[in-house]
């Protein structure tokens, strides 16, 4: 598995506990939404960083108030045909703010990460032998575009008036 940031492959520091028993006492941890809602009080006074895993029946508003104490917070694609975790990173990204890292999880597909990318997911893990040319071909493919997104990119229409 690779984790693609900012164009480049990327050394992960977070521990995924989310199916884990038992919570690691240090370094960075991504836990599940149980696990959170759980162990809430615990894990905002560590002192390392955690993050939140979403499966895509759990939607962004169960943490939307924690999210200034969450430095990530990983979004589940469980299948190719399952697109909440879109929805949901524009939802934490456009209406709750959040400017953590957006880890797109499981299902991640090369034809997706130029839309993922564009509803403002900053992380992508990718189970592919090549995956920095796939984000790379994934992410010049396409040099204009006309929606507004999460990403910031101006529009055609932004640019053709400058």
């Amino acid at each position: 598995m690779a984790l693609i940031k900012h164009a480049e492959i990327a050394q992960d520091p977070w521990t995924d506990a989310s199916g884990l028993d038992a919570i690691p006492a240090t370094g960075p941890v991504i836990v599940s939404l149980e696990q959170w809602e759980a162990q809430r009080e615990t894990l905002v006074g560590r002192a390392d960083p955690v993050g939140v895993r979403l499966r895509s029946d759990e939607p962004p508003a169960r943490i939307a108030d924690d999210l200034d104490r969450l430095a990530l917070v990983a979004l589940e694609f469980p299948a190719f045909k399952d697109g909440r975790a879109y929805s949901y990173a524009r939802l934490l990204r456009e209406r709750h703010g959040f400017r953590g890292e957006l880890r797109a999880v499981g299902d991640v597909l090369c034809e997706q990460l130029h839309y993922m990318e564009r509803c403002g997911f900053d992380a992508f893990e990718i189970a592919s032998g090549n995956a920095l040319d796939e984000w790379r071909t994934a992410s010049t493919e396409m040099g204009a575009w006309y929606q507004r997104t999460g990403d910031g990119r101006k529009t055609a229409i932004q640019l053709r008036h400058e």
